[in-house]
C-alpha cells in the first residue's frame, strides 16, 4: 500500500435525479445546438471513487450549460460502482469487478464476458463511438499534481497545450499497455484517423475540493476550445511538462512490495530497483519517472507507469 488516509472535501451526492437523460441509456444526457459543429462528449465516473468528473458533470447540467454549435453530451459512466462508496474503504468503488477504462477493445465489448462493467460499457459504446472529440475526467488515489493523459497524437496534444492546465502530460506512444481505455476506443485509437482529440485529465486526489474545481475549469475549457461556449483560454502560457510512457507494470503477485513508499513523480536513475513482484525485480530501465503507483496490490492492476522526461 502506499496510499495515506485520504482528506474528504468533496464526497459522492445522490444522483438519481440525473438517471433519465434523453439518449435512452441511463445517465447520459445530450444537448443539440441545431448549428454545425463538433460533437463533445464530457464524461465521467469511468472509475466510480473519482468525485472530481461528477462534480464537473453536474455543474453542466445544473447550470444548463447548452453547446453554441455542435453537439454536447454528458455522461456518468460507472454509477453502479459509484453507488458502492463507503468511507470507511474509499478505493473500493473505483469499479466492481472490471476496470471500465481497460475493456474498450472490440474483442472484450464483442466477446461473451460479462460483468457489471462489461455491460455498461456495451451501453455506453454508441455514446464514445459518436464523439468527435471526448475529455475523460480522472483523479488519481495519490494527492500528486494533476497531468493530462494521452495517445502520442498531435490532434490530443493541440488542445492539452492549448488549454495549458495541469501544464503536466504524460504521452503514449504505444498505448497504455494493460488494456484499452476509453479513449482510445474505435478510431480515437487510430493514428491515422480523422478522429479528433480524446485525453484524459488526471485532476488531483480524489476527495480533494481542489480537484473538482480543476475538473470544472478543465472541462469548461475543453467546451471552449471547440467553441460550445464562449470561454477564452488564459492557461496556455504556463510551462509545459511532457512525460512519455515507456512501460505499465502490471502486478503479478500479492508479494508486489515498492522498495520506498511512493506518491508518484518520484525519479529513479537506470538500473535502479523500483518493487520486487515475486521473483521478478522491476528496475528503472533509464532515468525516469514513476507516476500513478497501486494503493492497492492486487494482481492484475497496474503497479505504476514509468515514464521520460520529453
Amino acid at each position: 500500500m502506499t496510499t495515506d488516509t485520504p482528506i474528504f472535501e468533496v464526497l459522492p451526492r445522490d444522483l438519481s435525479a440525473y438517471r433519465r437523460g434523453n439518449t435512452g441509456i441511463d445517465y447520459v444526457h445530450r444537448f443539440e445546438s441545431g448549428k454545425p459543429g463538433p460533437h463533445v462528449l464530457i464524461n465521467a465516473l469511468t472509475h466510480g471513487n473519482e468525485i472530481c468528473g461528477m462534480v464537473a458533470a453536474t455543474h453542466l447540467l445544473d447550470e444548463g450549460v447548452r453547446p453554441l454549435i455542435g453537439t454536447l453530451t454528458v455522461s456518468f459512466a460507472n454509477v453502479a460502482a459509484y453507488e458502492s462508496f463507503d468511507r470507511a474503504r474509499p478505493f473500493d468503488s473505483r469499479m466492481l469487478v472490471h476496470n471500465l477504462n481497460r475493456v474498450w477493445s472490440d474483442e472484450l465489448l464483442g466477446g461473451t464476458g460479462d460483468s457489471p462493467e462489461l455491460r455498461r460499457a456495451r451501453e455506453l459504446r454508441p455514446i464514445v463511438t459518436a464523439a468527435d472529440h471526448i475529455l475523460d475526467i480522472h483523479s488519481t488515489s495519490q494527492d500528486v499534481e494533476p497531468f493530462w493523459v494521452y495517445p502520442a497524437f498531435d490532434r490530443n496534444a493541440s488542445v492539452a497545450l492549448a488549454i495549458g492546465r495541469p501544464p503536466i502530460h504524460l504521452v503514449m506512444p504505444n498505448g497504455l499497455g494493460s488494456g484499452t481505455p476509453v479513449i482510445q476506443h474505435g478510431r480515437h485509437g487510430l493514428r491515422d484517423s480523422n478522429a479528433g482529440a480524446a485525453v484524459v485529465v488526471e485532476c488531483g486526489g480524489h476527495f480533494r475540493q481542489a480537484s473538482a474545481d480543476l475538473a470544472v475549469q478543465v472541462t469548461l475549457d475543453f467546451l471552449g476550445y471547440y467553441g460550445l461556449i464562449e470561454r477564452s483560454l488564459e492557461c496556455g502560457s504556463q510551462p509545459q511538462h511532457r512525460y512519455e510512457l515507456l512501460r505499465t507494470v502490471v502486478i503479478q503477485t500479492r508479494e508486489f512490495r515498492f522498495t520506498r513508499p511512493l506518491k508518484g513523480f518520484e525519479t529513479f536513475k537506470a538500473g535502479d530497483l523500483i518493487a520486487v513482484d515475486g521473483s521478478e525485480e522491476i528496475r528503472a530501465p533509464e532515468d525516469c519517472t514513476i507516476l500513478m503507483p497501486a494503493s492497492k496490490i492486487e494482481p492484475g492492476r497496474e503497479a505504476l507507469y514509468i515514464a521520460r522526461v520529453i
